[in-house]
């Protein structure tokens, strides 16, 4: 699943490039999706406005770094960021562009994911970079056809593998049936955990838990620094 790591490449045209993780940067692919760490703010712009929409929002509940204008939230969902193209369709596009991430812009841990098929921004999977609790969500566009479990499955991968985490932990609300397939999918089991949470908008909701724990020894990728005073895992 890991990007070859021998030279840069595109798939096909129209693809972002990708290669191989360093400097805290990671890449990776599934069967129909690419997935990287987000490097400027159009990726940061796309991942937010994929999960922006009522939908979405209903089941994740945040309050803020919405994508709110639903032109621009669709827009951003077309773009594909590997074609000159695509990026050249709108000022705005390439203002975003343009603005590399910060330090503090993100909590480690994301992954952009774009379409193989035709290079539009997807979603994101998230998976912390501690604690190894993992979320995600799918742009409207990429919903109905089974790619959660494809996106969840990447996120695995990333975390026992990239981030050297042991266990893999998930929580999604009882009634969002779609989102426990999804995770089962990805070779997620059935956890203790809490039976209510709190989303940020106050809502409270009834939580399922799975966990995923690896087979192999969990490991660190090169790109991945390690946290002061923690034995790094060796790297298979």
């Amino acid at each position: 699943m890991v990007w070859p790591r021998l030279r840069r490449r595109r798939a096909t045209p129209g693809q972002p490039p990708l290669g191989p993780c360093g400097s805290g940067r990671h890449a990776l692919r599934t069967e129909r999706l690419l997935l990287f760490t987000p490097e400027n703010k159009l990726d940061l712009a796309a991942a937010l406005a994929a999960a922006s929409d009522p939908v979405a929002q209903h089941w994740l509940g945040w309050t803020e770094s919405v994508v709110a204008d639903a032109r621009v939230r669709e827009a951003l969902v077309q773009v594909r960021p590997g074609d000159p193209g695509s990026l050249r369709s709108s000022p705005l596009f390439q203002r975003l562009l343009a603005e590399p991430l910060l330090p503090g812009d993100l909590e480690g841990g994301w992954l952009v994911a774009v379409r193989a098929d035709d290079g539009r921004y997807a979603g994101c999977a998230h998976v912390h970079p501690e604690h190894g609790e993992l979320g995600g969500w799918l742009a409207p566009h990429a919903r109905g056809e089974r790619l959660g479990s494809e996106l969840f499955r990447a996120a695995v991968h990333f975390g026992h593998t990239h981030l050297g985490l042991p266990v893999l932990r998930a929580g999604h609300e009882r009634m969002n049936a779609p989102s426990g397939r999804a995770l089962e999918g990805a070779g997620l089991a059935p956890a203790e955990g809490p039976e209510l949470f709190t989303l940020a908008n106050g809502r409270e909701t009834a939580v399922r838990w799975l966990q995923h724990v690896a087979a192999e020894p969990a490991t660190r990728c090169p790109g991945m620094p390690v946290p002061a005073g923690t034995p790094a895992p060796a790297h298979a």
